[in-house]
């Protein structure tokens, strides 16, 4: 437990029918279980990436917010509220999904389990994640790489 609460982003995906309202419903059961969640971003439209042909295209979002748990924790969280919004708990890699929920960044922490990587390890290599966080936190930093989202979203943007 973390004396003070520590700022987290999230990245949320979904491609299943019913499309960005399971974002909404993210939010609230994040709130339930501890998690504040202060902005969301506006949801963007994004061609499947490493999936099988035929996939659906995807809504990506982010969220920020702060948390007072360890991020072992809010790993659980996130992954309990998959599930409880449709995700198989035995999901193939890279299928369609009903709800996708990324730890991004949790404060300063770095880390690597064979659970959680923290920072997300391909979180600045990836538009769908990097385009809705710099709308809301285009200050925050990563802490590998010293990069805020702003510089890692147009270093990526000049690369595309």
């Amino acid at each position: 437990m973390n004396i003070f609460p520590v700022k987290c982003a999230i990245a949320l995906g979904t491609n299943a029918p019913g499309g960005i309202a399971v974002f909404q419903m993210a939010c609230n059961l994040l709130q339930q279980h501890g998690f504040t969640v202060e902005r969301l971003a506006a949801a963007i439209i994004t061609k499947p990436l490493d999936c099988p042909p035929g996939t659906p295209d995807f809504f990506n979002s982010a969220l920020i917010g702060t948390f007072s748990g360890s991020a072992e924790e809010l790993l659980e969280i996130t992954q309990s509220i998959e599930q409880t919004l449709g995700r198989p708990v035995d999901h193939g890699f890279h299928l369609p999904r009903p709800l996708d929920l990324d730890i991004i960044i949790f404060g300063d922490k770095q880390m690597q389990t064979p659970y959680l990587t923290l920072p997300h390890p391909r979180a600045q290599e990836r538009m769908f994640v990097l385009e809705p966080l710099n709308e809301i936190a285009p200050d925050w930093v990563f802490p590998d790489s010293k990069k805020s989202v702003a510089e890692a979203y147009f270093i990526l943007k000049k690369r595309l």
